[in-house]
């Protein structure tokens, strides 16, 4: 599937401001999508992504993570694990549509309709110049990193 045109958005956000896209070029800005707070995958995502955030930082990059859970849920996450980005909460599922990352998956032999964990990198622009879909979170973080070193 190619990559839809991605317009602006916003959304609530902890740290209470709202997050809206174009207020941020001049970066890059990496937006990655997750199924749940506090789950194994999204969990060790985040801190791959905390973990090398003075690296995306050097490369004049913000991060910031989108699942349907709620701020109030978003901020403790934040806070248990540390995260040093934000976490935007997407309840009505208006920017996972925009995406395109809202899919049928199995979860214990039943279908059911949820996120797909999903990247995507904009440039200083905010043009989208790089996107992945259906991930593992193992790892990632540290190719997105690579690429957004190389823009």
């Amino acid at each position: 599937m190619s990559d839809p045109v991605i317009q602006d958005f916003e959304l609530p956000s902890t740290g209470d401001t709202p997050f809206k896209l174009s207020d941020h070029r001049g970066k890059n800005v990496v937006v990655y999508f997750y199924p749940k707070d506090n789950t194994s995958g999204c969990t060790l995502e985040g801190q791959e992504f905390r973990d090398l955030y003075a690296d995306f930082g050097k490369a004049n990059t913000i991060v910031v993570g989108i699942s349907r859970d709620s701020i109030k849920s978003h901020e403790g996450f934040k806070a248990e694990f540390e995260f040093p980005f934000e976490l935007l909460a997407d309840t009505e599922e208006k920017v996972c549509e925009l995406f395109g990352v809202m899919r049928l998956k199995n979860m214990y032999g039943k279908q059911v309709r949820g996120v797909e964990r999903s990247t995507f990198v904009f440039d200083v622009d905010g043009k989208l110049v790089k996107s992945w879909r259906g991930l593992k979170a193992p790892g990632h973080a540290a190719e997105v990193l690579g690429v957004v070193q190389g823009l």
